[in-house]
């Protein structure tokens, strides 16, 4: 499922365009399509014009010059990069205001049942690229450069624009994802299979297993998603700072990546964010980002302190611009002789001074939890015993997400704490309020309802809390559980209406300001049911409506006229 912005498999559908944030209405040409994607763009390069938007498919969407800007200069790896053949990378950009249709209701359908980690994004575009560059003797430079869409890009570089045509057409025709669906995709005579991932879904570490695929001919190429990530080949030269790593993305620190290449590059800050899941990251990040981009100048003055973003970049002009940034991970080229990677150093950021910067992690920031040496100790044995990258990347993605778990478990005790209890929630009065979170009751909780019941890392739990309070993601997790928590106060309260046995004699002594008041709330809490708002049963919608028809029936003519204009 590749194909949905921020949730779902980044690497099998690749395009310069990008992800669909939101679907347009569903009345509109290519309503499917965009349930997956925005658009397929072709960037070509012209010795005269530099980067140029060749073609954008379907023909009718539209970007701004700022959008196509971005994207045509994404879309190629730098003068630094050497990339000659095929290659793949993505970007993220942000979108222009005011140019997008707004949300629908699909899109908050499909975030309720999404993990929060993979819910569809508004605010950006996700561009995934298929690049070819090879010798071209009838090129004054020698070379021929395009970007596209990967799963066609071999075809189309054989035939063209037709064939871009056809395979959109076959994506119009698929099913829209909905979260805990397996869906068999057909194209180009390929069957992709993809599971849309559900927040119901168990954790699993090992690659995909194929589901039924009797009637399927041929049989179906197994796609991993997103969060399914290659980790111990991106983390294989940092392994022994994995853990530093998390800590910084769980504080949201801003982190410079300097690779050798675009696909380096995008996969190290893929795999970065990736580390905290379940938890949302929800600061912002930049798989590749080059001095062309518009958020440059934003991105690297020095007037102000770093903003919180992992950018991931290949220009060593970076380690100059970005010299005052607290944290820069510098990556070497892979190497392949020797079973055992050599480890990049721990370094102060003093040491960043030239452009030739030794491969590392420069920062002054001091790890709160101990180094788990008993993961180190099997992952780099698997390496010498050369065990399959998929066991290796299982044992380290089930270590990140137990160590992420361990954290969050404390904050959700306390958080469902705050939660007012549901005797006290009665029909005819407003619900309760939440209680508020205090950060020192929390600390004093965790004596005994602490991460050390679910993790044997010891170090300063107290001081990493502290400071992950301070922090974007704390932030984005309070508000995000308060908003389902209030949301879950709302369907109680509902449900205790719909359960009342006597709502008759209740609206005996009430005037008719307050049963209309009545009314006007259980139509704003069926609507928010109906858009997916509210954790609520059927049956309990059903005698919401059977309500309102009964309390309606009870007013003058003159105010049921108001209330049900024909």
């Amino acid at each position: 499922m590749d194909a949905l912005s921020g949730a779902g498999p980044r690497r099998a559908r690749c395009s310069l365009g990008a992800a669909s944030p939101g679907a347009r209405a569903a009345a509109a040409p290519w309503a499917r399509f965009s349930a997956w994607l925005e658009c397929v763009c072709v960037v070509t390069f012209d010795l005269e014009l530099g980067q140029a938007l060749e073609l954008v498919y379907p023909s009718d969407f539209r970007l701004t010059d700022k959008e196509k800007s971005s994207i045509c200069y994404l879309s190629f790896p730098d003068s630094h990069s050497g990339c000659l053949g095929d290659t793949q990378f993505s970007f993220r950009i942000r979108q222009c205001s005011g140019q997008k249709s707004p949300w629908h209701a699909e899109d908050r359908h499909y975030n309720s049942g999404a993990p929060m980690s993979l819910q569809r994004e508004p605010a950006h575009y996700f561009g995934y690229v298929y690049f070819r560059q090879v010798k071209d003797s009838s090129v004054k430079r020698g070379y021929f450069q395009k970007a596209l869409l990967s799963l066609i890009a071999p075809e189309y570089f054989d035939k063209s624009a037709p064939c871009l045509e056809a395979v959109c057409s076959e994506i119009d025709e698929w099913p829209a994802p909905v979260p805990g669906q397996t869906l068999n995709l057909p194209v180009m005579g390929v069957v992709l299979q993809v599971h849309i991932p559900s927040r119901v879904d168990k954790p699993e570490y090992g690659p995909p297993k194929p589901c039924s695929h009797e009637n399927l001919l041929p049989a179906p190429v197994i796609l991993t998603s997103v969060h399914e990530l290659d980790l111990f080949r991106c983390f294989q030269p940092v392994l022994t700072h994995v853990q530093t790593l998390w800590e910084l993305m769980l504080l949201g620190e801003p982190l410079v990546v300097l690779a050798p290449s675009p696909a380096m590059s995008s996969e190290m800050v893929l795999a970065l964010i990736s580390c905290l899941q379940p938890l949302k990251f929800c600061c912002d990040y930049r798989p590749y980002f080059t001095i062309h981009d518009s958020e440059f100048k934003e991105f690297t003055t020095r007037t102000q302190a770093p903003p919180n973003v992992v950018l991931g970049v290949t220009n060593p002009f970076f380690i100059k611009t970005l010299q005052h940034w607290p944290h820069i991970l510098r990556v070497g080229e892979p190497k392949m002789a020797g079973d055992l990677p050599k480890q990049v150093k721990l370094k102060k950021p003093s040491r960043l001074k030239t452009l030739d910067t030794k491969p590392g992690l420069y920062t002054a920031y001091s790890a709160h939890l101990h180094r788990d040496k008993a993961l180190l100790k099997r992952l780099l044995k698997g390496l010498q015993k050369k065990k399959p990258w998929d066991t290796q990347t299982a044992l380290l993605r089930r270590h990140l997400l137990e160590l992420t778990q361990s954290f969050i478990i404390p904050l959700e005790h306390y958080m469902a704490s705050l939660m007012p209890l549901q005797k006290n929630i009665t029909p005819w009065k407003t619900p309760p309020q939440i209680r508020p979170f205090r950060q020192d009751d929390f600390l004093r909780s965790l004596e005994h309802a602490g991460p050390q019941l679910t993790c044997i890392l010891k170090g300063d739990w107290l001081g990493l809390y502290r400071r992950f309070f301070k922090s974007p993601h704390f932030d984005g997790w309070y508000r995000q559980r308060h908003k389902e928590m209030a949301q879950k106060l709302e369907a109680l309260h509902l449900e205790a209406i719909c359960e009342a046995q006597n709502i008759e004699t209740w609206m005996k002594d009430k005037s008719e300001v307050e049963v209309v008041d009545l009314v006007l709330k259980l139509r704003e809490k069926l609507v928010q049911a109906q858009g997916h708002q509210l954790p609520v049963k059927e049956a309990t919608l059903q005698r919401a409506q059977l309500y309102i028809e009964t309390v309606i029936g009870s007013l003058p003519k003159d105010l049921q006229a108001v209330l049900c204009p024909s």
